[in-house]
Order: structure tokens, then sequence, then C-alpha cells
């Protein structure tokens, strides 16, 4: 008799991250990708992490490769504490989770919050990664009205916030944007999610990576008890060893914790361990600047080869932060359908649909430019170009 395996209907919707599979052409060294969210691997501090690895092996090899409690190891959530205390704010230990890599955390936020049905909130575009985890609990997406400075809060109705379990946004340097939410709009969206009682999950990967260095006041700090906010260290220190973190009220957090008990117990002892040796003695503070002058400069080089390369009909964000630019094609231009032409000529980027979570806009896209180098970008950039212009002047035929 063979045996019949029937998959769960939560299991059935489950789709691959376009993202992942797009990652998957990339791998051929004569590809030029824009595609992966990747921080360069010329910034990881290997030396740091070899050194932070010798000396947590030497001073705690048996605590540090044995199990460990699942809220995370408490020097390391000190830290993390201690770095979100400003502003004003007051973050307490017991208010923060580490996770294995923030996407954890989006996924036990989805376990704890989300029923089938529920509302929430999400920007337009938003993180694909938010999406592909909320999704797989059925929410009903509400999408918030955006423009280049993130979530228009005037357009946010009490009509539309009314029952929401949680607002999703991203107001540092967005992934796949890269436009930040100033702080007049961060006061706004504050006071209309206090007046209507919905928390605000805030997640902030990329707020340290301003180019000029200046940082706007987390939502975190302007409304401790309204914000849950998720941090990392993959974007400032290394993501391989997919350490982040989560800060919620205790009640919440204490939820989470059982959640992650259920998923994998804790994250590992050893990369915890060794995380927090090396961000001692401000590290961070020192090391990232040069994360940011570089990735200032790819930003630059691309913006240019942009502005050089593509039509007048096509626009484009320029971020100030962060790793992406996001590109809107003229009306009737499928980013899928450019994106396998550009294969062929070993280009690639992500197309803008997925990060939609209603109504996907099928000519937008995305690019990263902090993995690719500087001659790359240049001859990238004019292959998009040529195939873009080529596509237009093809429906200029048709239409005629």
């Amino acid at each position: 008799m063979t045996t019949k395996i029937t998959l769960s209907k939560r299991a059935q919707g489950l789709t691959s991250s376009a993202i992942r599979e797009i990652l998957k052409v990339t791998e051929r060294p004569e590809v030029i990708s824009f595609a992966g969210g990747l921080p360069s691997p010329t910034t990881f501090p290997i030396e740091r992490i070899r050194w932070a690895c010798t000396k947590v092996l030497d001073e705690a090899p048996q605590a540090s490769l044995q199990y460990g409690p699942t809220e995370g190891y408490k020097p390391l959530r000190e830290w993390v504490a201690a770095r979100l205390s400003r502003n004003g704010a007051s973050i307490r230990p017991s208010q923060v989770l580490i996770t294995t890599g923030s996407q954890q955390a989006l996924d036990l936020l989805g376990k704890v919050l989300i029923d089938e049905g529920s509302k929430v909130l999400v920007e337009t575009p938003s993180y694909l990664g938010a999406l592909q985890a909320f999704s797989l609990f059925q929410p009903a997406y509400s999408s918030m009205k955006t423009d280049e400075e993130g979530i228009v809060t005037d357009a946010l109705t009490p009509e539309q916030l009314a029952g929401a379990r949680f607002m999703y946004c991203l107001p540092n340097f967005q992934n796949p944007t890269g436009r930040r939410m100033p702080l007049e709009r961060r006061k706004a969206l504050l006071e209309k999610a206090i007046a209507a009682g919905v928390p605000v999950v805030e997640d902030d990967p990329y707020g340290a990576l301003s180019y000029s260095g200046e940082e706007l006041p987390s939502l975190l700090s302007m409304a401790p008890e309204q914000v849950i906010y998720m941090g990392s260290f993959s974007k400032v220190l290394v993501p391989g060893l997919r350490l982040g973190y989560v800060v919620a009220p205790e009640e919440l957090l204490g939820k989470l914790v059982q959640a992650k008990q259920a998923a994998d117990l804790h994250t590992p002892s050893f990369t915890q361990r060794v995380v927090h040796e090396a961000i001692q003695d401000d590290f961070l503070d020192h090391h990232i600047p040069g994360i940011r002058t570089l990735y200032a400069h790819q930003c630059e080089l691309m913006l240019a080869a942009l502005d050089r390369y593509f039509p007048a009909t096509a626009r484009w964000t320029r971020p100030h932060g962060g790793m992406f630019i996001w590109v809107t094609l003229p009306e009737g231009v499928d980013s899928a359908a450019l994106l396998a032409k550009a294969i062929e000529q070993n280009v690639a980027f992500v197309p803008g649909a997925p990060f939609y979570a209603n109504d996907p806009q099928s000519n937008t896209l995305r690019l990263s430019f902090v993995t690719v180098p500087a001659d790359k970008i240049d001859s990238g950039m004019q292959v998009l170009g040529k195939l873009l212009k080529a596509e237009i002047e093809a429906q200029g035929a048709i239409a005629a």
C-alpha cells in the first residue's frame, strides 16, 4: 500500500520566496545580481569574530556549547536593552527576546497575534519576508497608502485602523523602497495607533545605516508601550550567525517565549556569546561608519548609472541610507517579463509584485547595490536600460 501524505491547508498555501528562487540563478559567477538583499561581505569583521569565538571557547567552553534559556543569553539581552534605552525610553532586559534572526521574530509574532481573517495593516509595498511569514496564518491584509516619505498618515482612517491586530512598518530605509519616514509622520502615526489601540510592529534592520550617520528616534523610543520592536545583527555585524531580537511589553513577550520554546527551544548559546563578545568596547560604533561609507558610495554609483541609462519615463527612489533602490517603470511594462530577458544577458533583479499584499504593481522592481563592484553596477544598469527602452519601444509599436 502506498503511503499517502496529506498536507495541511496551511502547508498547501505555502509559496517559495521570489527572492530565494532568483538567487538560485545568481549563483552563476557570470551573473550580475542586483537581486539579493545581502550585506557586503567586505564589511564582515572576520578577525573580530575569530577572536570572539576563541575567547568564548577559552573562557566558557561548556556553557557556550550547552542548552540555554529560551529568552536568550542574559548579558546580550542587557546590552540590547541598554542600546535601545534612548530619547527618554527605558527598556528592560525582561522585554527582550533573542531570536534566530529577525525572520524568526516575524514568525513568532504571526503565531501569537494572527488568527485566520485577522486584520493586519501593512505598507504598500512591504517587506516580502514579513508577508511570507504572516501569510502562513491567513490574515486579512489592509494596505496602508504610502508615498516617498512612507505611510501617508493623513490617509489612515479610524475605519481602517478599527479591529487591526497590529500595524507592520519599516520606518528606516525600508525594504524594498529605501525610503525613510520623517519625524513628523512618525509622531502622527503613533498618535493614530494609540488612539485606535493598535500595536505597531517596528522592523528596524537598517536604522543604523544612514549614510550621513543621522538617526531619527525609533518608534519604540517614542511610544515604548505601543511598539513591538525588531532588530538584527545581520546588517551591522554578520548575517551568517542568524541573530536578531524582539522587544515587546512583558505580557506579550511571555507568549513569544512560549512560541519560541515550541519552535527551537532557544537560539544557539555559542553564537549569542560570540556576538556579545564581538560587540564589546563600543565595537559597532567604530565598525558601522565604514559600512555607511561603502554603501553610500555604491548607492551613488547606481543612481548615476540609472540617470545615465534608464529612460526618463521610469522613476526611482533616491535613498539616504540602507541597501535598496525602488524603480517604477512606465505603465504596461511587466518587470517579471523584463527579468526573464535580463537573466538571458546575465543580469538579475527582483520584480516588485511580490512585495504587495494587495493589488500588486507589476511595473515595479527592487535593486540592491551593496554587493556589486563598481564596474559591474555600470554594465548591469546599461543592460537593463537597453532592455527597458526596447520594451517601451515594442509597446509603442504594438499600440500604433
